[in-house]
């Protein structure tokens, strides 16, 4: 692949030879003064050869560039603007203790080689025919190849072809867009490995593609751009995303990953072999549907739509990872990809009172509600007391703050701190019901899943209720005093500090 990148050489100062001693006029004659100004004749020309000369040089080689280069350059250093001293331009472009090469450098390569774009290399064409002082044969003299400034790298990438590129033809011109090439790990898709990608279009880069034509395929990214562009923002948000859990799981919890993983830590964690991917169900943020794409994905089912709800629940078609013994734990902790899905606490909860309590339910409203209404209802009637139903969102609160509470804990709002132990089985991919559909389909396509496969988005409990929302959840909360508020913030803290969800409410603190 040809490159179209434009290099030039570092201006430097030719050291003039070393004069000789002065003979004394005694030893000289009118024919060694004769030859010694010959001699001062045929060196003037490298001697003579100025900082300023050098660098009017350096600026006459950088005339030869490729097309529209060389508005780029003149847009890049303005008329009138001075050139650094040949140290300070050295000094901003290499680094310390960097190897000097004599007539060439070699290109510069990433860490690591499967993440290296074949666009990003820098390969040093010396083609400059202008005529230059010869140094003496006594003199030694390196010369030093400079990388391009970061104009011409923005030019390089706007100009440059490429074979993994969407080319746009404007009028003779093509513009090149490099496609993303995403890292893949051999244990795990999911790494905090650098991404390698095109620069953003900034707006420096924005007037030099203006200059050189390729306006159009920069302000229009193409299909292929535009998903590159996409895969690699949500790299950074899941990389950002496992960096802050793993700060505040240094302070709160310090030491969790040295612990042993027990069965019951690992009890909510479903197991898909072929694609050698781990799920924790976290109820109210899709697991409904993430179960049938488990099926799915295990040749259970060919579509999520021909999947009922009871059957995603209560078919027994997928595995726990409890239910394998230590040595297999172990290994698929280590070698699958694990997948987590959170909720902002409050729109959880919110939503896990109305499903259970706001609508008929033969489990929750004898189980729960009875003793809830028994509890926290003064005077409550004898249907309420014999149904468990109309238990309000102030009593449903009540028995979640109450360390004494009649009835256990259910996994409907239980902090998904303790539901799925991210602290220690740290989590390869932490996705949120907030930008589900995306994020899902995101790490769907990453695994290597079926490309006709995508998350399903139908809600096939109570379809005709209206999704919970921030909006509701406000209105729900609403009902409680701040005391109350406070208390259940406290009691969703960790969830709200490891997943970096904002404070519902100005006043909680």
């Amino acid at each position: 692949m040809a490159s179209l990148t434009k290099h030039f050489a570092v201006p430097r100062t030719v050291a003039p030879a070393a004069k000789p001693a002065n003979p004394t006029p005694s030893q000289e004659g009118p024919k060694l003064d004769t030859m010694r100004q010959q001699d001062t004749t045929e060196q003037q020309p490298r001697d003579e050869l100025s900082h300023d000369k050098l660098a009017e040089e350096h600026s006459t080689e950088s005339d030869h560039s490729t097309v529209g280069e060389h508005d780029t350059e003149n847009d890049h250093n303005t008329e009138g603007e001075q050139r650094p001293d040949p140290p300070q331009f050295l000094a901003q472009h290499e680094p310390a203790g960097a190897a000097v090469a004599l007539q060439e450098r070699e290109p510069t390569h990433t860490e690591n080689p499967e993440t290296h774009h074949p666009n990003t290399d820098v390969k040093c064409d010396n083609s400059d025919t202008s005529p230059r002082p010869k140094p003496a044969p006594d003199e030694s003299v390196q010369v030093l190849a400079a990388p391009p400034s970061p104009a011409e790298k923005d030019v390089a990438a706007a100009a440059a072809p490429s074979d993994q590129s969407d080319n746009v033809a404007i009028g003779q011109f093509h513009c090149s867009l490099p496609i993303l090439h995403l890292h893949h790990s051999s244990v795990s898709p999911f790494s905090d490995s650098p991404v390698v990608s095109k620069q953003p279009v900034t707006k420096r880069r924005r007037t030099l593609l203006l200059k050189t034509g390729c306006v159009a395929s920069s302000n229009v990214p193409t299909g292929g751009e535009e998903e590159a562009l996409q895969e690699q923002r949500l790299e950074r948000t899941q990389q950002s995303r496992r960096r802050l859990l793993s700060e505040i799981c240094a302070k709160y919890q310090p030491g969790g990953t040295e612990q042993l993983v027990s069965q019951r830590q690992v009890s909510r964690v479903y197991v898909e072999d072929r694609s050698k991917l781990l799920y924790c169900e976290v109820p109210k943020a899709g697991c409904s549907n993430w179960k049938r794409v488990l099926m799915v994905l295990g040749g259970g089912a060919t579509s999520t739509r021909d999947i009922p709800h009871n059957a995603a629940h209560y078919g027994n078609h997928l595995r726990r990872l409890e239910s394998y013994d230590r040595a297999g734990i172990a290994e698929r902790l280590h070698s699958y990809t694990k997948v987590l899905f959170v909720r902002e606490p409050f729109e959880r909860l919110v939503s896990a009172f109305r499903d259970k309590f706001e609508s008929p339910n033969s489990y929750y409203h004898p189980v729960f509600g009875r003793p809830i209404i028994s509890r926290y209802r003064a005077n409550a009637s004898r249907t309420a007391l014999r149904t468990g139903a109309g238990v309000t969102f102030r009593e449903f609160v009540q028995y979640l703050l109450d360390v004494r509470r009649p009835v256990g804990m259910d996994i409907h709002w239980e902090p998904i701190s303790q539901l799925c132990n991210p602290c220690l089985l740290r989590y390869n991919f932490i996705g949120k019901f907030e930008n589900l559909e995306e994020e899902a389909n995101f790490l769907l396509r990453r695994i290597g899943a079926p490309a006709n496969l995508t998350f399903p988005d139908f809600k096939d409990r109570n379809p005709l209720a209206e999704r919970t929302s921030s909006k509701i959840t406000q209105q729900y909360f609403s009902q409680l005093n701040a005391t109350e508020r406070q208390k259940a913030f406290d009691f969703y803290y960790m969830d709200y500090l490891m997943f970096n969800y904002p404070k519902p409410f100005k006043d909680l603190h």
